[in-house]
C-alpha cells in the first residue's frame, strides 16, 4: 500500500513541464530548442515596475503585510476596473495572492464542499480541475469546439447545470485557445448564474491581450462573480509571483483564513510593484500586445502553411491551438516526436482535457526569428513524414 496520499495521487502531472525538463536536458548536450510550449513571456519587466521594487526595497519595506494586501495595490486594482471596465470595485473585496494560482485556492476553498461541482470548459487550463478535485469537489467538463472559437455553447453549459453546480469556470482571453468571450456570451452566462442560484468563476489573467476589441469582465454582467487576475501575462510578471482576487463580499473573510493560514501574505515590495504596473505602465502593456499580435498574424497562417488546421484565429493571450490528428492523433507522443525530432517544444492538447486530444498548443510569446525557425523546421518535419 502507497503512503503517498490519494489526494496528491489523483493529481494529473502537468505534461507541458516535461516537455520543458526534457528540452532543457536536450539543450544540456547542445542541442538547439525552439521553445513554443509556455507562456512565459520574453520581454523584461517593464523599467518602471522594476524601479518601483527597488525603491521599496531601498526604503526596508519587505516585511509582512496585511494578509488582504496592501491598501495601496487593493485601491489600485478597483481603480483599473473603473477605468477599465467602468465597474466599481470596493477595495475590500481585493484579495491579494502570490500569482493567481493560490487564488484559486482561495476561490474553490471558499466555495465548495465535498461533492459540490464547476462546470469548466473543455479544453482548458489543467489546473482548474485540479484544484476542485483536490478540495472534494468535482469538475463537469463541458466541450468547447474549435467551429465556435472555443466559446461556450449555452445550451451545454446550462444542460449541465444540476443541484451540486456551484459555479461555471470561465476564462476569457483563454488558455490554451486563445479564445475571447463576446459580452453576449458573458451575459448569457451571468443570467444562468443568477436564475440558478449559483456563481461565476472568471478568469481574466490575459486582460491587456486582446487583438480586437477590449476584454470584458465578468464584473460588468453580474455581482455573482469571482474575478481572478494578476501580472504574470499582461505585464511580463511571471517570476514575481503577484495576483488578485475580487471576491464577493461574503467570501472575502473566508478566503483571508485559508490565506492567512496557507500562504500568509504575498511579498511586500512585489505588491509595490504591482501598485505601479497597474497605475503607471499600461503604455508598456500596449506595447507588448502590439508586439504580440505581430506574432499572432504571422504565427497562424504559417502553422497553416506546414499542414496544421486553425480554425478559427485566436483573438487573446498568445497561443495557437491548432488540430494535429492527421500528424499522430496521439498529442503526447506527437509533441514528443516534434521535441526529439525537428528540435520544436510544443504543449500537447491532451494536458487540457480530452476535448484537447488532436491539438497542439503552440505559444508566441517568444521572438519572431525563433518563431520563422520553429516553423521552418515544423515544414521540414512534416515534409519528410
Amino acid at each position: 500500500m502507497s503512503d503517498v496520499s490519494k489526494r496528491a495521487e489523483s493529481i494529473h502531472p502537468f505534461i507541458v513541464m516535461d516537455v520543458v525538463a526534457r528540452a532543457r536536458e536536450l539543450e544540456a548536450t547542445g542541442r538547439d530548442i525552439v521553445h513554443l510550449e509556455i507562456g512565459d513571456p520574453d520581454f523584461t519587466t517593464p523599467e518602471v515596475i522594476v524601479k518601483a521594487a527597488e525603491a521599496a526595497m531601498d526604503a526596508g519595506e519587505t516585511g509582512y503585510t496585511p494578509s488582504l494586501g496592501l491598501p495601496d495595490l487593493r485601491d489600485a486594482v478597483a481603480y483599473r476596473a473603473r477605468e477599465d471596465y467602468g465597474v466599481g470595485v470596493d477595495p475590500g473585496s481585493v484579495i491579494v495572492t502570490q500569482g493567481t494560482s493560490p487564488a484559486m485556492l482561495l476561490l474553490f476553498g471558499s466555495l465548495l464542499d465535498p461533492g459540490d461541482e464547476v462546470i469548466m470548459p473543455d479544453p482548458c487550463y489543467p489546473a482548474y480541475p485540479n484544484y476542485v478535485n483536490f478540495l472534494g469537489g468535482v469538475p463537469v467538463p463541458v466541450r468547447v469546439r474549435a467551429e465556435d472559437g472555443f466559446r461556450y455553447r449555452i445550451d451545454d453549459v446550462e444542460r449541465a447545470i444540476t443541484p451540486r453546480t456551484k459555479a461555471i469556470m470561465c476564462n476569457s482571453p483563454s488558455n490554451p485557445t486563445g479564445g475571447v468571450l463576446s459580452p453576449d456570451d458573458l451575459e448569457h452566462l451571468a443570467r444562468l448564474a443568477e436564475e440558478h442560484g449559483i456563481w461565476l468563476a472568471s478568469d481574466e489573467i490575459y486582460h491587456g491581450l486582446q487583438f480586437e476589441g477590449r476584454a470584458h469582465s465578468a464584473l460588468e454582467f453580474t455581482d455573482r462573480a469571482f474575478v481572478l487576475n494578476g501580472f504574470s501575462k499582461a505585464y511580463a510578471m511571471t517570476g514575481w509571483r503577484l495576483g488578485y482576487m475580487i471576491a464577493p463580499p461574503q467570501f472575502v473573510r473566508p478566503a483571508e483564513k485559508i490565506q492567512q493560514n496557507f500562504f500568509l501574505c504575498a511579498s511586500n515590495f512585489v505588491q509595490v510593484a504591482g501598485t505601479a504596473a497597474l497605475l503607471r505602465a499600461q503604455d508598456d502593456v500596449a506595447r507588448m500586445r502590439t508586439v504580440y499580435d505581430e506574432r499572432r498574424r504571422y504565427l497562424v497562417p504559417a502553422l497553416r502553411s506546414v499542414g496544421l488546421t486553425v480554425a478559427t484565429e485566436p483573438l487573446g493571450a498568445f497561443y495557437v491551438f491548432a488540430e494535429a490528428a492527421h500528424w499522430d492523433g496521439d498529442s503526447v507522443h506527437l509533441a514528443s516526436r516534434l521535441l526529439e525530432e525537428a528540435g520544436v517544444a510544443v504543449a500537447p492538447g491532451r494536458d487540457f482535457g480530452p476535448g484537447g486530444e488532436g491539438f497542439l498548443r503552440f505559444s508566441y510569446a517568444t521572438s519572431m526569428e525563433r518563431l520563422h525557425e520553429g516553423v521552418a523546421r515544423l515544414g521540414e518535419w512534416a515534409g519528410a513524414r
